[in-house]
């Protein structure tokens, strides 16, 4: 009967060896991690808009702000632009995942709304196509997103939701509430889906805010708590003459995100608009005293 050797006790340097190695394992894998996120944040800067339009009766602005622990980010998005008949379109929304991968295909949604809004004045057809056209791409992921387009000749906001986060509005005469209209589903998920339309004519000058789920959710604040909070904001913000100044309103909205605990980046969006002008009066005319 052979009797087996017992394993030779590990000795000090043994032990230090082995945590050495592990060490700069751990060390290559924080580097890669960092150069995942450093990479994805810098997709997000040049992805987003470095400036968002205006016109007579529309003031506007954005904040962006990165997850907390700076792991989760890429997916959020805010956008706007100058349309070919004179009116603006402004995007918002949020990508599932939150990687450099997320980051790129935020990119490309952002990109593909541009696109089709060139050539489709409806904002539930600017979603459908939108729609369309990332499902033909093969695409693996999916997006919320809230499309809004401005008239200055009429200064109505129509608007079309995407599986995306209720708006928040308020006006200066005291009012204040929460965008509740039907919308459809996320984009990329099912071909041939159909986005209402919410058309509002906005006789009374207010704010709009659009709003990512970080900045209203976090791991212990639900949703309704967030946008509670955004409603209490903006309507004091309003109150408080933010219509003209839409990004010191942002500014304080986007504060909400520091009290959910949020783990996902944050981005707001807020359009100020003026009252619009009396029927028969085109807009930016000021009435007689």
């Amino acid at each position: 009967m052979t009797r087996r050797r017992p394993d030779r006790p590990a000795s000090a340097d043994d032990l230090l060896t082995e945590l050495g190695r592990l060490t700069a394992q751990a060390l290559e894998q924080a580097e890669l991690q960092k150069a995942r996120v450093e990479l994805a944040e810098a997709l997000q800067r040049e992805l987003l808009p470095a400036a968002l339009p205006g016109l007579p009766g529309l003031r506007s602005a954005a904040r962006y702000a990165p997850a907390r622990h700076g792991l989760d980010i890429g997916g959020d998005w805010y956008d706007g632009f100058r349309l070919p008949d004179g009116a603006l379109g402004f995007s918002i929304g949020d990508v599932q995942g939150h990687d450099v991968e997320a980051a790129a295909f935020m990119g490309q949604v952002r990109v593909g709304l541009r696109a089709v809004a060139a050539s489709a004045a409806d904002p539930g057809e600017v979603l459908s196509r939108a729609n369309d056209l990332l499902l033909s791409m093969d695409c693996t992921l999916f997006a919320t997103c809230t499309f809004v387009r401005f008239d200055p000749v009429t200064r109505e906001l129509a608007t079309a939701r995407a599986g995306h986060v209720p708006a928040v509005w308020a006006t200066v005469d005291g009012r204040s509430g929460t965008v509740e209209h039907p919308g459809g589903l996320p984009l990329g998920i099912l071909p041939g889906e159909v986005y209402p339309v919410t058309h509002s004519p906005q006789p009374v000058a207010g704010a709009l805010a659009l709003l990512t789920d970080g900045v209203v959710e976090g791991p212990s604040f639900p949703i309704e708590a967030g946008l509670e909070r955004v409603r209490q904001v903006v309507r004091a913000g309003v109150l408080g003459g933010a219509c003209a100044e839409p990004a010191a309103l942002a500014t304080e909205i986007i504060k909400v995100a520091d009290l959910t605990g949020h783990t996902d980046d944050a981005a707001v969006l807020v359009l100020c608009h003026d009252a619009r002008a009396p029927a028969g009066r085109p807009p930016g005319q000021a009435g007689g005293g």
